[in-house]
């Protein structure tokens, strides 16, 4: 089979404005409970967008950790591409891509540092393998062999075998302060259904977008 000819109809229902509700965030946590629900697999996985000082755009996926009326959190080495592109230009765009539900919702906003209580909280809520693995991975860096992480891994497990684990000044997280959020739900012969919340001042504009 080409490539031009996989195609598919979208046919698990539309999406009308009666149907939205006023807050783009609790449409995004009504619509994240539902993928939770049907068990897709990994629901909080989203595409985090960000361009580097050509203009040249980047992507990868990280998971959502948080998100509230002040914006989606997600953390990272603050010595990463990701981190460093964002201290360079804080625009970014995330993206959810639920495809089982035949759903869509892009976000773009800009991106802040969350503050040391904040990260410490959070990283002393993971397990002791991802905290050992953050502080053993300088992210994006170049590394001759995969022994050389998994070596610099075991060190610190046993370094660290019968105590707490420091918050390492090189990882934080990221709260990216929305300014719009589309949702986008698939529609029979591809007239999908695109709705667009757009910050005001005191309110969200909500414009239906063509397909």
């Amino acid at each position: 089979m080409e490539l031009e000819d996989i195609r598919r109809e979208y046919s698990k229902g539309g999406l009308r404005r009666k149907d939205l509700k006023q807050n783009p965030i609790d449409q995004f946590n009504f619509w994240l409970q539902q993928a939770i629900d049907a068990g897709l697999t990994d629901p909080t996985a989203m595409t985090v967008a960000t361009v580097d000082e050509q203009g040249q755009p980047f992507q990868r996926i990280v998971l959502l950790k948080h998100v509230d009326d002040e914006g989606f959190v997600f953390y990272t080495n603050l010595g990463s591409r990701k981190a460093q592109q964002i201290e360079g230009n804080s625009r970014v765009s995330l993206h959810f891509p639920w495809h089982t539900l035949e759903r869509q919702v892009h976000v773009t906003g800009c991106a802040e540092k969350l503050s040391m209580k904040d990260n410490i909280k959070y990283f002393s809520s993971r397990p002791k393998e991802s905290q050992l693995a953050a502080i053993a991975s300088k992210q994006s860096s170049r590394i001759s062999t995969r022994g050389v992480l998994e070596g610099k891994f075991l060190e610190l497990k046993q370094k660290f075998a019968n105590g707490e684990i420091p918050v390492p000044s090189f990882w934080g997280g990221f709260r990216v302060k929305v300014e719009s959020i589309e949702f986008w739900q698939g529609g029979d012969h591809r007239l999908h259904d695109r709705f667009l919340f757009s910050k005001q001042e005191k309110a969200w504009q909500i414009d239906r977008l063509a397909p």
